[in-house]
């Protein structure tokens, strides 16, 4: 997009945009604020208030999202009588990035609704009455002949929780995400689950709901979690899917223009979401999910990426084997990450400050390996075994982790087909690799 530049504008002593070049405006009105209102890109407001602050002109680079992607601009905000003129000297546009560490971004996961496994789904849009709206034709297959305008209540009779209490009912209250909401459908007598999101207009009023509606399969018997298993789901992962939900949706910028760095910061939290709901199925000793064929450097790069701050903060480098071709392995994605997660944290944690810690992969005899080496104190041959027992912290005494990760970590890689070894002694660091089948 050509730009003739300068592109300026006017604050009054109170930092809002009192008038404004068409280029300025956009942004003005991207960042979701209209002419008059205060200043509103964060970065363009930030050096305005500097230059309030400090009473004298102030030129600094700033980046503001648009519709398009990232704009790189410098900023100039000069105090005058009248309040402070804006002069932007330049303009570079650019694409918006993808997010880091990408994962998988589904709003509403196919395979599973709260631990009921299978079964038909459909799609319901609410107004705000939760009434239907129209165009929910693809749930005619579940629900049968659907009438606009008639209400959620009409066509389910909603049933209680545990608590005496209606998820669906307590979220509306307060505009609020939904899941686990049981419910009979009137017409069929089937059951089903109801989960739900808000939606909002433009303008940030309410619109109704988008609800999901998700068959329980009277077929094969649901999976029939422990007291244990039941207070894990109402405690972590009720809150831990609507962070991810929440998270995607910035990633997708379905709300709006967003900087690329906001991005990635909403990726690595879903990404590290999704790290440890995985974490929950494994504590509550679920099954491992189905196998596919997963490259084992990029899974790498990505348990890295879940380590970053604790690697920064010893100074300590994590260096990735990029040479070679890919390796390939058949496992469950999010259980490979979980288990180099557990490894990795621990080869930072007994590493010393601004030492190494080598991530190195092969593909043998219909077998792939990924071995990490680190430069610790290493671990006697006589405590080898017991270290993958659970609570077994060797000594540890710094009040960091709880004994557990190398356990559920042979536990996951044996589920898999897998296993993982140790090649370590005293004074020598340690060496732990992860075994897996091969893609043949």
């Amino acid at each position: 997009m050509s730009m003739t530049l300068p592109v300026s504008g006017r604050l009054d002593a109170d930092l809002r945009l009192v008038s404004a070049d068409s280029a300025l405006e956009r942004l003005q009105q991207g960042a979701g604020a209209r002419i008059g209102a205060p200043l509103a890109p964060p970065q363009m407001a930030e050096i305005a208030r500097l230059a309030r602050s400090l009473g004298v002109a102030v030129s600094r680079p700033a980046m503001v999202a648009s519709e398009n992607g990232d704009i790189d601009l410098w900023l100039r905000v000069t105090p005058d009588a009248e309040g402070y003129a804006l002069s932007i000297e330049q303009w570079s546009e650019r694409p918006a990035s993808a997010p880091r560490f990408g994962g998988e971004t589904s709003k509403w996961p196919d395979d599973e609704v709260h631990g009921v496994q299978g079964g038909e789904g459909a799609m319901l849009d609410l107004d705000p009455a939760l009434a239907l709206e129209k165009g929910n034709d693809n749930a005619a297959s579940l629900l049968g002949t659907l009438d606009e305008g008639r209400g959620l209540t009409r066509l389910f009779a909603l049933g209680e929780d545990e608590d005496g209490g209606f998820a669906l009912l307590e979220a509306v209250a307060t505009r609020q995400p939904f899941d686990g909401q049981k419910a009979l459908h009137r017409a069929s007598k089937r059951e089903v689950l109801l989960s739900g999101e808000p939606r909002f207009s433009r303008d940030g009023d309410f619109a109704g709901y988008r609800v999901r509606v998700e068959a329980i399969d009277a077929g094969e018997p649901a999976h029939v979690a422990s007291e244990d298993e039941e207070a894990l789901d109402r405690t972590l992962r009720s809150p831990l899917d609507r962070i991810i939900k929440a998270a995607d949706q910035i990633v997708d910028r379905s709300d709006g223009p967003i900087r690329s760095d906001y991005a990635d910061y909403a990726g690595d939290i879903a990404t590290a979401g999704r790290h440890l709901l995985s974490v929950i199925r494994s504590m509550s000793e679920q099954v491992v999910a189905e196998r596919e064929a997963v490259e084992l450097q990029d899974v790498a790069r990505e348990a890295a990426g879940l380590v970053t701050a604790a690697a920064e903060a010893k100074r300590i480098d994590i260096e990735i084997e990029e040479e070679g071709e890919p390796v390939h392995a058949v496992g469950e994605r999010r259980a490979i990450v979980q288990i180099l997660v557990n490894i990795l944290g621990n080869a930072i944690r007994h590493s010393p400050a601004e030492g190494t810690v080598a991530i190195v992969f092969d593909a043998e005899d219909k077998r792939a390996t990924v071995t990490i080496a680190d430069q610790g104190p290493g671990i006697g041959r006589a405590d080898q075994q017991r270290i993958f027992e659970k609570f077994e912290r060797l000594g540890m005494d710094d009040g960091t982790g709880a004994g557990l990760g190398l356990a559920i970590s042979r536990r996951l890689a044996r589920s898999m087909d897998g296993e993982i070894a140790l090649d370590s002694a005293a004074g020598e660091g340690a060496r732990f690799t992860l075994t897996l089948p091969s893609v043949e």
